[in-house]
């Protein structure tokens, strides 16, 4: 009977033992999975970001729309400005304010402790303060390789996220109509021109621009090869456009984009533009400053900015 016991015992002990080496592997399986990270290269580092982020803050409005394609969730958002109309949900106070794109909100920010901040050129000179936040990429687009580099930051959000099989569908979509446009583009016989109108002065835009996808990416002729490629554009006179004398004009609104009154219209279609080809021929395209100034590099705002210039070729 002695004997029995003791087996039984020394049954259960084995039992007990086997139970809570299995209890800390589980243990440490959850805790390799919550401290699971992406170890991302962008343009100002290299940056070890937690896998599926609970917490995101996002400065970027191009992201933003991104994340919101995806229904990914987000934690802040730039507020203090001007969101994108298709965007207003995140005005809401659903959401915190983090400021605004050029004067983060730190305090708020540090308040919300985020898991992850993305930013774009208008905070990179603040990244390190960032990063002592929070891990911090900068996802902006390089408007002088617009495809790759906003590929590059699709398939990170796609890492970051689980995401991948979404953003490769997205992609291909993409890929396909620009295809389909730069064909039409590229066999078409007009020529284009990008302006810029901001209260009363215009700015041009050629190849490698900030609107240069229209020429590099969508196959649009530029009227003037001589443009100089800047972040803010070459500034010109309605002189310049008339002596260009374009087949397209494609016209960016920023002061509708800033949330001023839009008067790009009124300026543009003036007497002097009434002698141009495209005003002739009913060729001056207003195009969305939300997608074109305001959220570019997003997976909606690329896909719709396609749509726009597909439907101005071959009209």
């Amino acid at each position: 009977m002695k004997k029995l016991s003791l087996t039984l015992v020394m049954s259960l002990l084995i039992l007990f033992i086997a139970a809570c080496g299995s209890a800390e592997s589980s243990g440490d399986t959850n805790a390799n999975s919550q401290e699971e990270t992406v170890t991302v290269n962008h343009e100002l580092g290299e940056t070890d970001v937690p896998k599926n982020p609970q917490k995101v803050v996002v400065f970027d409005f191009g992201i933003l729309d991104t994340l919101d394609k995806l229904e990914i969730d987000v934690a802040g958002v730039a507020q203090s400005g001007t969101i994108p109309a298709y965007l207003e949900k995140y005005g809401s106070d659903e959401y915190e304010n983090i400021g605004s794109l050029k004067e983060p909100d730190f305090e708020k920010i540090s308040e919300i402790d985020p898991d992850l901040i993305i930013i774009s050129g208008r905070q990179a000179t603040l990244y390190d303060q960032l990063m002592e936040i929070a891990p911090t990429i900068h996802l902006g687009v390089d408007t002088t390789n617009y495809m790759e580099s906003f590929k590059t930051n699709m398939n990170i959000v796609g890492e970051i996220f689980d995401k991948k099989d979404e953003i490769e569908e997205e992609l291909s979509t993409i890929d396909e109509a620009i295809a389909s446009l730069n064909d039409k583009a590229s066999s078409s016989e007009e020529n284009g021109l990008i302006i810029l109108a901001n209260d009363d002065k215009i700015s041009a835009y050629g190849t490698n621009s900030r609107f240069g996808i229209i020429h590099d990416v969508f196959g649009v002729t530029p009227v003037d090869e001589g443009i100089e490629a800047s972040t803010h554009g070459m500034n010109v006179t309605f002189e310049y456009v008339k002596e260009q004398d374009p087949d397209l004009l494609y016209v960016i609104d920023r002061t509708a984009a800033v949330g001023g009154e839009s008067s790009a219209e009124q300026i543009v279609e003036n007497t002097l533009m009434e002698n141009t080809k495209a005003y002739q021929n009913d060729n001056i395209f207003y195009l969305d400053p939300d997608f074109w100034y305001l959220s570019g590099g997003g997976l909606i705002s690329v896909a719709e900015m396609v749509n726009e210039i597909d439907a101005t070729i071959g009209q």
